[in-house]
C-alpha cells in the first residue's frame, strides 16, 4: 500500500463529499410556503448536513496535514507520546494527531 496514493484518494473523496454537502446546505428561505412541519424538518436536515460538512472539512484539513508530513520523521507519530500511529488510524481519523491511547 502506497501511503501517498491512499491519502490522495482520501482527499479526493472528501473534497467530493464537501461539494455535495455544500450543494444541499443552502439556507431555508422564510418565504417558502412549505408548511410548518416541513419547514421544521428542512431546518433539522440542514443542521445535520451542516454538521457533516463541518466534520468533512476537519477531515480534509487533517488529510492535507498528513500529506504534508509524509516523508518527514514526525509522520505517523503521536503528538503526545511519540509512538507510531497505525496508518489505518490516520486514514480513519486524520483530524487527530494522537494515538488511540493518548486521544482525548
Amino acid at each position: 500500500m502506497d501511503p501517498r496514493k491512499e491519502l490522495e484518494k482520501a482527499v479526493e473523496k472528501t473534497i467530493s463529499k464537501i461539494e455535495r454537502y455544500e450543494a444541499i446546505a443552502g439556507p431555508i428561505a422564510p418565504d417558502n410556503a412549505i408548511g410548518r412541519v416541513s419547514r421544521m424538518d428542512a431546518i433539522n436536515n440542514k443542521s445535520v448536513v451542516d454538521a457533516a460538512l463541518r466534520k468533512a472539512k476537519e477531515r480534509l484539513a487533517g488529510l492535507k496535514r498528513h500529506l504534508d508530513l509524509l516523508g518527514r520523521p514526525e509522520f505517523g507519530l503521536c503528538s503526545k507520546c511519540k509512538s507510531e500511529i497505525p496508518f489505518e488510524r490516520i486514514l480513519l481519523a486524520p483530524e487527530s494527531s494522537f494515538c488511540v491511547t493518548c486521544a482525548p
